[in-house]
């Protein structure tokens, strides 16, 4: 078995600001490749099949692991003077950069130095549910101090990430509002097209804590946010030169937090969205990310300056989530300005003539909450349940089910299905075609349409990744019939 290529960036390292800064070039600008499928595209009309894994993927014991994780616990310097003790993969955050590629088999160890068990998930890989990272599918957690083995081959390429999948309840250290997240990118065997840059931007927020909502549950706040591990002005500056094109990976690994960024006289070129490529590559001022949601964006460096790529949202920007944008030759205060055009929508990186078409089955999929009291969180229902008290949703193999997300409640959800992706085919009674995704917001009172076609069997876990959503009962399996 051949192994995934190692660069720089995957390597465990004692320095948090190496994690992508060593990606830039030397003074000339030479040329690296660019994965394929960002600038990949169906036919027009044709439907993405969301074909999983040809091979089977199971837990393999080989002599030597191709990569190692350790979950431990860590002091993690956010800012001087400002220390975080969370819990980390390979002793950093985010954790090792693991770049695979797509076809290439890959063994992974896990090791536990916890005194509770943990799972790590696969968050986008169409691979079996045994080693996919989640309890309800059949994934058994790796228990204290003990060390696990798994291999599956990677299947899609794109953008795409791992982290933990355990319930943290009322617990704001456990779970995702910890530091246990790290981005996995999945190469494709050709990579021809070609960029000047690759930057990594991986977005948190920290130091949680519970302020009461108006009508008296508990939300979720922070103290402070990062990318990549530093607060903005804390971290060294991601340094360009006029006339590149960087390619920018931007995942938001936040527990709770939707974010949106911006990068003052720029634009962003949205190439693939969760990994999967978009078939209208529109130009947008502002990225809003859900949590778990990816983007893989290209930025042309026309315009000379110190600049702060950060929140539009002035509170979290001065919290800390925003990086240094400096250009050679440029030196002064990092400048911010806010974007003219902060809209997001979906449809706009949809095919130019939506493909409509007519599903198989329709399973209604409806998002409610019930007061629990004054301190306390809602619980969460998907038709009527919360999980575990739930039945199974039923799938048939080979059929196109359209899935209608129906939130009735007043908050937006950003819901995530494992093992597969899914096709938006109407946002708000719009209709559009070509966007595939595994994680969409849904937005308080609106109704969006999504297109699985069921073709990678087994146990499939469909959640809100608001964790505290998840935690509270906004979980269904489904279940192939």
């Amino acid at each position: 078995m051949n192994k995934p290529t190692v660069n720089s960036l995957s390597q465990p390292g004692p320095c948090r600001r190496e994690f992508l800064r060593r990606a830039s070039l030397a003074a000339a600008a030479v040329l690296a490749p660019m994965p394929q499928l960002l600038y990949a595209q169906a036919p027009s009309g044709q439907a993405d099949s969301g074909q999983g894994p040809k091979s089977s993927d199971a837990v393999g014991e080989t002599a030597s692991p191709d990569y190692r994780l350790q979950i431990a616990e860590i002091d993690w310097e956010l800012a001087p003077r400002k220390n975080v003790r969370t819990t980390a993969y390979n002793g950093q955050i985010p954790g090792t950069l693991l770049r695979l590629t797509e076809g290439q088999p890959v063994s992974i160890e896990i090791v536990n130095r916890l005194n509770r068990p943990e799972i790590v998930h696969w968050h986008g890989q169409w691979i079996a549910p045994a080693v996919d990272g989640s309890m309800e599918e059949g994934a058994p957690m790796i228990p204290p101090g003990a060390t696990t083995r798994i291999a599956f081959t990677p299947h899609p390429s794109g953008l795409h990430w791992y982290h933990t999948h355990a319930m943290a309840h009322r617990d704001l250290k456990h779970g995702l509002y910890s530091g246990q997240f790290g981005v996995l990118l999945v190469d494709p065997p050709s990579n021809p097209a070609r960029y000047d840059q690759e930057q990594f931007l991986v977005l948190h927020d920290w130091e949680p804590y519970y302020a009461a909502s108006d009508d008296g549950s508990l939300m979720v706040n922070y103290v402070c946010g990062s990318i990549n591990g530093r607060m903005l002005g804390h971290d060294a500056p991601i340094q360009v030169r006029e006339g590149q094109q960087v390619l920018f990976h931007i995942l938001n690994a936040s527990a709770t937090q939707v974010h949106k960024l911006s990068l003052p006289g720029h634009s962003f070129q949205v190439l693939a969205l969760d990994g999967r490529p978009v078939p209208s590559r529109a130009r947008v001022e502002t990225i809003r990310l859900g949590p778990a949601e990816r983007a893989s964006v290209l930025v042309a460096m026309n315009s000379p300056g110190v600049w702060i790529l950060g929140e539009t949202n002035s509170a979290f920007r001065s919290a800390g989530m925003g990086t240094v944008i400096e250009y050679a030759g440029r030196a002064g205060k990092p400048v911010w300005t806010a974007p003219a055009s902060p809209h997001w929508d979906y449809r706009v990186f949809g095919d130019a003539v939506p493909v409509v078409r007519k599903p198989d089955l329709t399973l209604p999929l409806v998002f409610t909450s019930r007061f629990q009291g004054h301190g306390a969180l809602d619980r969460w229902m998907i038709n009527g349940k919360s999980y575990p008290d739930t039945a199974p949703i039923l799938l048939k193999e080979g059929l196109r089910h359209r899935l209608i997300f129906d939130n009735r409640s007043m908050d937006d959800h950003p819901v995530h299905l494992h093992r597969h992706s899914f096709e938006l085919v109407s946002i708000r009674g719009a209709v559009l075609s070509g966007v595939h995704k595994d994680v969409v917001i849904v937005e308080a009172g609106t109704v969006v349409e999504a297109d699985l076609v069921a073709n990678n069997p087994g146990n499939t876990l469909f959640h809100c990744h608001q964790q505290d959503h998840m935690d509270s009962g906004f979980m269904a399996l489904f279940q192939y019939a």
